[in-house]
């Protein structure tokens, strides 16, 4: 009886923490999301989120929208247009922690964060009804990051990513942040033991936290990469991140040339042999896109402007993509009120 007894309590702790009674979110989200604590198998504890079930996941399964934090933030960030969508178009929703801000060897694309985004995925699964063809990965910034580094470490999951002014090398961006006298490379060295160079160790830390380490595991799903040229300038991660990420995606007659690309880093420019690679975006309103390449799965968009980003372009995409088809690149055909905004570092 006892050995019976202590194979059922992991089993009954995962059951009662789904059916955990919820509890308000903040007061600047909206009444129909809830906070509540998940199962993370990784370490047994339980993570804070924020979610959304739709009645309608009651009788049918529905998409999942997964959104990530800033680098600074945490689960309560208000994710005004992604919470709107979801309540407007039956989405579910979650906000995970993921161990909260980068600042700490918890956090920052450690094997603990990447497990409790996981983690979060399954607990929406066993909590109502999800179409696993239909669940989507977004984020901005810090988020952005997160969302490159998912997309390649788990692409078994995702129908499709959309990233904004992500970092992608965090060796590149400790001495980009160092030399602009940022808080963001005093972040890294405490989430990765010190600075570059200090030990194998720590590199191997800056290394394997890095979504430039695993996003060619993204090859099979649609990834939506996005940039303002001025940001590194005006905000705080230059748009080299992406466009290093882009090429490690592209089949080589598609990537951008290192003179290409430090033009546009240090111009806040596209070379006059690039700028037919433009398409006109009615979602991204005010940030005009000025650089569009796609190869497979993978779309690149540098827009004019800085560490900024429009949800209701990304939303959009994403609700076009199915796990296993293609990447769909259609753009919108009609004007539309836009909102962007600066993203929270």
């Amino acid at each position: 009886m006892l050995k019976k007894f202590v194979l059922t309590v992991p089993f009954l702790v995962v059951c009662l923490a789904v059916v955990a009674e919820d509890a308000p979110a903040p007061n600047d989200w909206p009444k129909a999301m809830k906070t509540v604590k998940y199962p993370s198998p990784i370490d047994n504890s339980m993570q804070p989120a924020i979610v959304h079930v739709p009645e309608k996941s009651k009788t049918e399964a529905v998409p999942l929208l997964v959104t990530l934090h800033s680098w600074s933030g945490d689960y309560t960030q208000a994710a005004q247009a992604r919470t709107e969508w979801a309540i407007k178009h039956d989405w579910a929703l979650i906000a995970p922690n993921f161990r909260g801000p980068n600042d700490k060897p918890e956090a920052c694309g450690s094997e603990l964060a990447v497990a409790d985004i996981v983690a979060a995925v399954d607990y929406m699964k066993k909590r109502t009804k999800i179409d696993a063809d239909r669940i989507y990965l977004v984020g901005s910034s810090g988020g952005g990051y997160g969302s490159m580094l998912l997309a390649g470490r788990h692409p078994e999951i995702w129908a499709g990513a959309s990233a904004w002014v992500g970092i992608s090398d965090l060796k590149a961006w400790h001495a980009e942040t160092a030399a602009r006298k940022l808080k963001y490379a005093k972040d890294l060295e405490k989430s990765c033991g010190g600075p570059p160079g200090a030990s194998p160790e720590v590199d191997e830390q800056y290394r394997r936290r890095s979504s430039n380490t695993w996003i060619v595991g993204a090859a099979s799903v649609p990834l939506d990469i996005n940039h303002g040229i001025h940001d590194g300038h005006t905000g705080s991660v230059p748009c080299s991140h992406s466009m290093t990420a882009f090429n490690l995606l592209a089949e080589p007659s598609k990537r951008i040339s290192s003179a290409d690309m430090q033009y546009m880093l240090t111009e806040r420019k596209i070379p006059e042999s690039l700028q037919a690679e433009r398409q006109d975006d009615p979602l991204y309103g005010k940030l005009t896109v000025l650089f569009r390449r796609v190869s497979g799965n993978a779309r690149l968009t540098l827009f004019d402007g800085g560490h900024s980003g429009s949800d209701q372009a990304a939303l959009r995409w994403l609700s076009l993509q199915r796990k296993g088809q293609p990447a769909d690149w259609s753009v919108a055909s009609q004007e539309t009120t836009v909102q962007t905004s600066e993203v929270q570092q």
